[in-house]
C-alpha cells in the first residue's frame, strides 16, 4: 500500500515544483514590467531610452514591494503607467501561481492514484513471460509430434508457483480489469523481451538449471526478473514511462509494491492470502491528508517562513537549503493542523525525507529546529493534539 511517508515525499516534490513555478513566474512577471517600458519602435517620437529604464527600474522595485499587498503601490507616487504595469504584472504572478498549483494538486493525487495500475503491469509483465514460455513449449510440441523437445526445468518460470498463486487470487484478476492493466497490444514485445534480456540473463539460465525449484527459487527467479531486467532495462523502462508522466518518481515505489505482491504470494500457509496490496489502507483518508499536507502547507507559508527566520538569526533565510525550508514548513504544516498525528511522528518523517532530498548537514538542521519551534508552538497553544496524537512523543 501506499503508506503515509510516501504520501509525505510526494507531497514534498510538488511543493518542490510549485516553487519552482512560482519563481518561473516571477521572471516572467518581471519581464512583462521590462517589456511595457521598452522604446516604441513604431512611434514618430524620439524614445528617451533613460527615461524608460529608470521607470522599468522603478515598477521592478513597486512589483517586488506589493506582490502580497498592494498597499505600498496606492500610495505610491509613481506615473499611472508604472502603477499600470506593476498591477498587470502581479495580476499575472499570482493567476499564473495559482493556475499551476491547481495542475500540481490534481496532478499529484492522479500520479499516486496511477501507481495500481503500474505495480499491476509489472506482475502482469511477469505472467506475460511465464504464458510465453509455456507457449512455447506447447507449439514445439506440436511441430515434433509430441515428441519432448525440451526438459522439464525449461517450464520452470511457466510453472512458477509464485505466479500461479496470483493468478488464482480473484482480487488481483479483478485488479486487473479494475485497472485496466493488461498487455494485449504487446504480444510482440514480449516475444523480443524475453528471447532478447530474459533468456540470455545469467539469474533465469541458472534457474532453469534447477531440476524442481521450491518455492524460495520460484520467488527468487521472479524477482530477479522483476529488478534486474524490468525495472532495470530501458526498453521496457520507456514503456513504463510512456504510461506515465511521473514515473520517474513513482518508479521505486511501484517497484516496492509489484516486489510485495510476489513476496506476499510466496507466503505458502494454507490460507487463502490476498497477494495484492491496496493502494492504501484507507485511501479516501489519506487522499485527504495528501490533500491537506500541500495546502497547509502553502497556507501557512508566510507563517512558516517567519517562524524560521526568528529560529535562525544569525543565517540569512534565503541562503538555506531551499529543500530544508519546504520540509521545515510541511512539518510545521502538519504538527499544527493534524492533531491525530504525534509531533515525533511528524519530526521523525520530516528528518528521513531531508536524508534523501535535501544536503548532508540537513538531518541535524531539521531535527535541531523542529525539535526546538514544536516545544515553543506546543507551550503556546498553537500545537494542539488530540486521541493518538497524545502518545508519548519522547
Amino acid at each position: 500500500m501506499l503508506n503515509r511517508r510516501i504520501l509525505r515525499v510526494k507531497a514534498f516534490q510538488n511543493l518542490y515544483a510549485y516553487e519552482q513555478c512560482k519563481g518561473s513566474n516571477l521572471n516572467l512577471a518581471k519581464d512583462l514590467i521590462r517589456e511595457s517600458f521598452l522604446p516604441d519602435l513604431n512611434s514618430m517620437e524620439v524614445q528617451d531610452k533613460t527615461a524608460l529604464n529608470k521607470e522599468a527600474e522603478e515598477a521592478l522595485k513597486l512589483f517586488e514591494a506589493n506582490l502580497e499587498n498592494t498597499d505600498v503601490l496606492k500610495s505610491s507616487e509613481a506615473s499611472a503607467k508604472i502603477k499600470k504595469a506593476v498591477l498587470e504584472a502581479i495580476k499575472y504572478f499570482h493567476n499564473a501561481n495559482e493556475k499551476d498549483k491547481e495542475f500540481l494538486l490534481k496532478n499529484m493525487v492522479s500520479s499516486a492514484e496511477r501507481i495500481p495500475q503500474l505495480y499491476i503491469l509489472a506482475i502482469e509483465l511477469l505472467q506475460a513471460f511465464s504464458s510465453h514460455v509455456a507457449n512455447e513449449s506447447v507449439k514445439k510440441r506440436r511441430l515434433n509430434g509430441d515428441q519432448p523437445t525440451v526438459f522439464a526445468s525449461d517450464l520452470n518460470l511457466a510453472n512458477n508457483k509464485v505466479l500461479a498463486k496470483i493468478q488464482e487470487s480473484d482480487s488481483y484478476r479483478a485488479a486487473v480489469v479494475r485497472y485496466h492493466a493488461n498487455l494485449d497490444d504487446l504480444e510482440l514485445e514480449i516475444r523480443e523481451w524475453f528471447r532478447d534480456y530474459v533468456k540470455p540473463s545469467e539469474e533465469y539460465q541458472a534457474y532453469i538449471k534447477i531440476s524442481e525449484p521450491t518455492v524460495e527459487q520460484d520467488l527468487a527467479a521472479v524477482e530477479d526478473i522483476l529488478k534486474k531486467i524490468i525495472f532495470k532495462n530501458e526498453v521496457m523502462l520507456n514503456y513504463f514511462s510512456e504510461k506515465d508522466l511521473n514515473w520517474t518518481e513513482n518508479k521505486s515505489v511501484v517497484r516496492s509494491l509489484a516486489s510485495k505482491i510476489l513476496k506476499n504470494a510466496a507466503q505458502v500457509d494454507g490460507s487463502e492470502t490476498n497477494p495484492l496490496p491496496e493502494i492504501a489502507m484507507n485511501w479516501e483518508e489519506d487522499k485527504e491528508f495528501f490533500q491537506n499536507i500541500f495546502n497547509f502547507t502553502l497556507e501557512n507559508e508566510a507563517e512558516s517562513k517567519a517562524l524560521i527566520s526568528q529560529k535562525t538569526k544569525n543565517w540569512d533565510i534565503d541562503r538555506l537549503a531551499f529543500t530544508d525550508k519546504i520540509i521545515i514548513s510541511m512539518a510545521l504544516a502538519e504538527m499544527k493542523n493534524f492533531p491525530s498525528i504525534p509531533v515525533k511522528v511528524s519530526i521523525n518523517e520530516y528528518i528521513d525525507i531531508s536524508k534523501t532530498y535535501s544536503t548532508p548537514k540537513s538531518k541535524q538542521f531539521v531535527n535541531g529546529l523542529l525539535d526546538v519551534m514544536s516545544k515553543e508552538l506546543t507551550e503556546s497553544g498553537q500545537i494542539r493534539k488530540s486521541g493518538r496524537g497524545l502518545l508519548d512523543n519522547k
